[in-house]
């Protein structure tokens, strides 16, 4: 019959199909491959996600702002909340010796409205209030004056030591802002903003900085540091943490030296 193929074309035909469906089990083979390997890698990925220095051998400074919260060790001691039988606390008291006395008379008899003018006596109660003092920059003017002899030479005053610019802060603000700084972990735009409330002083972060590392330098070249190696090397606990910090949006460790 016309239109029939014939065996021949039919085995062709066969060869064919047999031939492409090696070829897609060859590319099936070669997916399921590729697909092992994307899932090895996305297994190795997810699991160094989830990794920190809980759970692995990385140190706690790698885990950045993500640290997570300490677990405490401590257990109930049983006994009550408070200063324990034999503290000395820190209870603020009176003192004997104020800084200053302010009395208040009363203005007349609470009974019968009489005068009280040099009646006496009978009893004081005293209250005492602790405060700080009113707190202000102090400025300080050197005048370095210059003199002329009489055989025409000119000789200036000396200034004293340190004070050798037209306008400078003093040791006193200087230290304040050293302070100020490492108990606000290093804040100098917070620390200049501080000494100008607290203390009436402008400052920019600039000048914290500058004296932060006079203050430095200072140390430096004295025997502080030698001393602070024999505190540590001399020891039981030395308390290294390895906490990282963020400085200009990157992550920075604490570099612990040997002493």
């Amino acid at each position: 019959m016309s239109g029939t193929p014939s065996i021949v074309e039919l085995l062709e035909r066969l060869a064919r199909l047999e031939a492409r469906v090696l070829e897609l089990e060859r590319d099936n083979a070669g997916l399921r491959r590729e697909n092992a390997v994307l899932r090895a890698e996305n297994a190795d990925l997810r699991a160094r996600l989830g990794q920190d220095s809980s759970n692995s051998s990385r140190p706690p400074s790698s885990d950045g702002l993500a640290k997570p919260a300490p677990k405490s060790l401590r257990t109930r001691s049983g006994r009550r909340a408070g200063g324990q039988p034999g503290h000395q606390g820190r209870t603020l008291r009176q003192v004997d010796d104020p800084h200053e006395w302010v009395e208040h008379e009363p203005a007349g008899c609470g009974e019968c409205g009489g005068d009280l003018t040099g009646a006496r006596v009978a009893g004081v109660v005293a209250r005492q209030v602790f405060d700080l003092p009113e707190v202000g920059v102090r400025v300080t003017e050197h005048r370095i004056v210059s003199r002329r002899c009489g055989c025409g030479h000119v000789t200036a005053g000396r200034s004293p030591d340190g004070v050798d610019a037209p306008v400078q802060y003093g040791p006193r603000a200087q230290a304040a802002a050293v302070y100020l700084q490492q108990a606000l972990f290093g804040a100098q735009a917070r620390t200049a903003q501080a000494m100008s409330d607290l203390f009436g002083v402008p400052m920019s972060a600039g000048a914290v900085a500058a004296a932060h590392a006079r203050a430095g330098d200072a140390l430096t070249d004295s025997e502080f540091v030698d001393q602070v190696r024999d505190a540590l090397a001399s020891a039981g606990v030395v308390h290294v943490d390895e906490s990282g910090l963020r400085v200009a949006g990157k992550l920075h460790g604490l570099v612990e030296r040997s002493v």
